[in-house]
């Protein structure tokens, strides 16, 4: 066990927990295979990243995130209203079927169908945990300098 802290240049081993406060857990690595990446690379989010700055092998922390260090606030604006006639007839549309569109530059972009009616079908493209504070309850396994890439 190594006493180095968690910083920008670390790579992190981990067991991490994610839940909605005083709700369901939506994803743990508990049980199973920890999760491993270096800090700063993008596995993480920002706000949890923070979190977990100066924390060594052997801590165990739960924090709570606000929407702004999670996935942020719901914007109206990625509801969006389409024709029915875009769709295919046979296509399974009620709410809370989740449809994968391509953006401007290509990627898959998840919309969740909120509504439907015979002119339209209005289609929810915020994050499913969007505007919710969340529990992050995690174990830190290992904090070794990152591996130099060859």
């Amino acid at each position: 066990m190594t006493d180095m802290q968690i910083a920008p240049g670390t790579e992190i081993t981990l067991h991490f927990a994610l839940g909605i406060i005083d709700g369901d857990e939506v994803d743990s690595t508990f049980g199973g295979k920890p999760a491993t990446f270096n800090y700063g690379d993008g596995s993480l989010l920002p706000g949890v990243e923070a979190k977990l700055l100066g924390l060594s092998a052997g801590a165990s922390e739960t924090f709570t995130l606000a929407p702004e260090d999670a996935f942020g606030q719901r914007n109206p604006a990625n509801i969006q209203r389409f024709p029915r006639s875009q769709f295919a007839a046979d296509m399974v549309l009620e709410e809370g079927v989740v449809i994968s569109f391509a953006d401007a530059a290509r990627a898959e972009l998840p919309g969740v169908v909120s509504e439907v009616s015979d002119e339209s079908v209005m289609v929810d493209f915020n994050h499913p945990l969007a505007g919710r504070s969340l529990a992050f309850r995690v174990e830190i396994l290992s904090v070794n300098a990152q591996a130099e890439a060859s």
